[in-house]
């Protein structure tokens, strides 16, 4: 049954509630205030260690490129995306959904806004415990040849329509894991990108970098549109959408008990097994349905209503994926 648009408009707060995210940083769960530099981060970029002349763009020796399978959107951004492990160093997988990574570890992205290289975001593993991570964004100057760091976020950055984030706001998504680093996972890496110096699943476990390698091939589940739907929720919803956040790891988002999970783990065998569709079909997705679903509504709102954060994800975006939404319409009409 086809619902009025005054009709949606009640349903669609009453589904904010439900789905327990009312998302980013609103009026009625704010996120804490940044507190300035962050513990072990230098002030510029060029200090890192990402390069080895950053006024030439030459990238330092053992850092790696990789490339995730389903990329988090960012409004169009060109992103790329960097590791450097401690030498000698390997990451404990026991736990093949939650990678903890060595002391020591960074992890680097650039965004590049329309043409115009705007930010690198570092995060960096500075002790032993599972939320020892510190993460800053590093704003470009005019010429390039160097970024200073911006702990407490710039909306609009260089001219562009790029908001660069505060501190607590990149660990506000990324404490939504024990993993913190959302993008370099088992379910990520497990596929062979056209960079072929890339760092990849395959090449971390033959050069003895993980614990425990896995003991069979990392496969998404179901057809290759069921896996680009699940990719797609997985990759901008379930590090905040699932049962295993961290206690007080995500401080501005989705409040205990939500009802909806979106992480995709290692392991499932077919799609209907997934927490996606388990979740989410019949209560928030309406199969053959994409209009009548409440997790499509989400996904191509941008803005707030009443005060809460109506526009999935909640952070980092101010227009709508296209292509992301077109995706998910296909996976709705062929349930």
């Amino acid at each position: 049954m086809k619902t009025t648009q005054g009709a949606r408009t009640g349903i669609s707060v009453l589904a904010l509630l439900l789905l327990g995210c009312g998302g980013g940083c609103f009026s009625a769960q704010k996120c804490p205030p940044f507190k300035g530099l962050p513990e072990g981060l230098p002030q510029r970029l060029s200090e890192t260690g990402l390069y080895r002349d950053i006024r030439k763009g030459e990238i330092a020796q053992g850092i790696r490129p990789f490339f995730p399978r389903f990329e988090l959107w960012s409004d169009g951004a060109a992103k790329r995306r960097w590791i450097a492990l401690p030498p000698g160093a390997r990451i404990d997988t026991s736990d093949m959904d939650d990678w903890q990574f060595p002391v020591g570890t960074k992890l680097w992205k650039e965004f590049v806004r329309d043409g115009v290289r705007v930010e690198t975001r570092l995060l960096q593993k500075i002790g032993p415990a599972p939320d020892d991570w510190s993460a800053v964004a590093y704003v470009w100057n005019e010429d390039e040849t160097d970024a200073v760091a911006k702990p407490e976020g710039q909306v609009d950055a260089r001219g562009t329509r790029h908001d660069v984030p505060t501190s607590v706001e990149c660990l506000a998504c990324h404490g939504g894991r024990r993993s913190r680093a959302l993008g370099f996972s088992a379910i990520q890496l497990a596929w062979v990108p056209e960079d072929e110096g890339a760092l990849t699943l395959d090449r971390l476990v033959a050069e003895g970098r993980l614990t425990h390698p896995p003991r069979a091939p990392i496969r998404v589940p179901g057809t290759p549109l069921e896996q680009a739907a699940l990719g797609l929720l997985h990759a901008n919803c379930g590090h905040c959408h699932n049962k295993r956040r961290p206690a007080g790891g995500s401080p501005c988002f989705d409040p205990a008990g939500t009802s909806i999970e979106l992480w995709l783990p290692v392991g499932v065998s077919r799609p209907e097994k997934t927490p996606a569709y388990r979740t989410t079909i019949p209560h928030f997705v309406r199969p053959g349905d994409p209009d009548d679903s409440w997790l499509l509504e989400r996904f191509s709102s941008r803005g707030s209503i009443l005060g809460y954060r109506e526009q999935m994800p909640p952070l980092g975006t101010e227009e709508v994926d296209v292509e992301g939404l077109r995706t998910l319409r296909r996976w709705v009409e062929s349930l």
